[in-house]
């Protein structure tokens, strides 16, 4: 670098290299051996890497496998050989492809020489394969651990199922009277889902009971798998019997909240037909209407017992039916709807335009670019659209009908605009002035610019069509 004295301040000028050109080449050969030592050098550090990363994860894996097989002695000790079929397969597994990474490594510490790529293949997969290893086992004793612990805590869990069957039983004199009460407030249908629940609910803790006396006789005998295969069934005897004790209040408490929702309903539905009765002339909006009425009218009496569930259902669908269809109307009326005829027109429109656009493009192919080109190919894929409204166009049709028709007109119309633009970018300066050396093509009538624009558009076009067919 030199520097420039400007004072006693010595400013960097502008770099130059005054050697001998020969003395550069030297240099630049210099910068590229040594910028080459240096990725060979990481090459290597990484290399070396990958072997410690290989054999650490090789020595892990093994010692994984010892860990696992005394796991997989005091799994069997707890839950029975059956339970532990998926950990015994898995380490046959592992066992298997392990043999491989250790023959993997074999072969890079034997007397033949390697290449680095081939030290580093191995590697890889020696890697690869350990952690698959270290997965698959991780996975599999994990599913066991939450087995293990039950089966550990047996005993505990034997006295807490005891428990929940005493509370639950309890609660059963209680539960029948709520279920004699409740049958005579609402109908069969309403208290289908409950009505059987105190009985299936007793069966259900007698079954959890005698389960629990089966897993601990079945333990102290050293049946361990059949002992955890009892506890197993006797814990979900005894969730499902405290799901059914819990589902009456909760039945209760819904069919409450369900009658106090219709009552909203109704009078708000009854406000909806009040509204409704203006437009009660579209043929949705009456028919939407007559439905919520007779789903007013179907709702059970004073006196007899009802479904609030069913009859809420059905009056919120009827409800919100007649407020969709009022909302069309409103709509419809805001912004009327064609009629078929004017639909038509549009479409007609539509293929003119089409027809034109495509006229003119294949008039002058070889002058006319992919802009023009495009427009007309998505206004005649437009058009196609249009077809699935063959005949008779139903007033729910009409506006996507009008859309397309004019989409497909636009898209015509700006193919027909580009495709002039290409056209008066592609026709000579002198376009009717006798072009071409005024005698050239045209001979003395003045129609060389004719002819060029002929062979430019036409008959070029038409050969190069041919040539590349």
């Amino acid at each position: 670098m030199t520097y420039e004295v400007a004072g006693d301040v010595a400013i960097p000028g502008p770099v130059t290299d005054r050697r001998h050109p020969s003395a550069r080449k030297i240099g630049r050969m210099a910068g590229f051996w040594g910028r080459r030592k240096r990725e060979d050098a990481e090459i290597e550090a990484q290399d070396a890497e990958l072997g410690r990363k290989a054999g650490a994860a090789l020595v892990a894996a093994d010692e994984r496998i010892r860990v696992t097989d005394d796991e997989l002695a005091y799994a069997e000790i707890e839950l029975g050989h059956d339970a532990t079929k998926d950990l015994r397969e898995a380490l046959a597994a592992v066992r298997q492809h392990l043999g491989e990474a250790f023959h993997l490594h074999q072969l890079n510490h034997d007397e033949i020489p390697d290449t680095p790529e081939e030290l580093r293949t191995r590697n890889a997969r020696i890697v690869q394969l350990c952690e698959w290893a270290e997965d698959l086992l991780d996975d599999r004793t994990e599913t066991l651990a939450e087995s293990i612990a039950r089966a550990r805590r047996a005993p505990e869990i034997i006295a807490g199922i005891r428990s929940d069957v005493a509370r639950l039983r309890d609660r059963l004199p209680a539960l029948n009277a709520s279920l004699e009460r409740l049958s005579t407030r609402y109908s069969d249908a309403a208290m289908r889902t409950v009505l059987g629940n105190a009985a299936e609910a007793a069966q259900l803790l007698d079954f959890a009971e005698h389960s629990s006396e089966v897993s601990e006789r079945r333990r102290d005998a050293g049946q361990r798998e059949q002992a955890n295969l009892a506890l197993e069934t006797a814990i979900e005897a005894s969730r499902r019997a405290g799901t059914l004790v819990e589902a009456v209040d909760t039945f209760e408490i819904e069919a409450l909240r369900a009658e106090s929702t219709l009552a909203a309903i109704v009078d708000d539905s009854r406000d909806d037909l009040i509204v409704a009765q203006p437009l009660l002339s579209t043929p949705a909006v009456a028919a939407a209407a007559a439905d919520l009425d007779a789903a007013l009218r179907s709702l059970t009496p004073a006196g007899s017992k009802p479904d609030p569930f069913a009859e809420l259902t059905r009056l919120r669908a009827a409800n919100a039916a007649l407020d969709a269809a009022v909302d069309k109307a409103r709509e419809r009326a805001a912004r009327p709807v064609p009629s078929e005829a004017h639909v038509h027109h549009a479409i007609d429109d539509a293929d003119r335009q089409i027809g034109v656009a495509r006229s003119v493009i294949s008039g002058h192919r070889g002058w006319i670019g992919a802009d023009a080109r495009t427009r007309l190919a998505e206004a005649e894929r437009v058009r196609n659209d249009l077809l699935r409204f063959a005949g008779a166009i139903g007033e729910d049709d009409r506006d996507e009908a009008m859309g397309l028709a004019r989409r497909a007109a636009h898209l015509a119309g700006e193919a027909l605009q580009l495709a002039q633009r290409d056209i008066d970018s592609s026709r000579p300066d002198d376009w009717g002035n006798g072009g071409y050396g005024g005698r050239g093509m045209g001979g003395g009538m003045g129609g060389g610019s004719l002819a060029g624009g002929l062979l430019g558009g036409l008959v070029i076009g038409g050969l190069l069509d041919g040539m590349f067919d």
